[in-house]
């Protein structure tokens, strides 16, 4: 439970790429059906899924990194 809130952020990036790809395919595709990535529903959704994790974790915070103290 802790990894899923610790990478909560590119989950959801996951999901809306997914669907945003999904949603690109079925509205736009490729009438012709030699297009690699929207030629088919999956490609499309996992293309997506891939620039959707992608976008999402450029926002995640870093961690705050420990001050050596002497």
């Amino acid at each position: 439970m802790n990894k899923l809130l610790r990478y909560r952020l590119e989950i959801l990036g996951v999901i809306a790429g997914a669907i945003a790809g999904w949603c690109y395919w079925y509205f736009v595709g490729c009438a012709s059906g030699t297009c690699l990535i929207t030629s088919r529903p999956l490609n499309s959704s996992l293309y997506g899924a891939v620039l959707g994790f992608l976008i999402f974790s450029m926002f995640k915070k870093g961690e705050p990194k420990e001050q050596k103290q002497e």
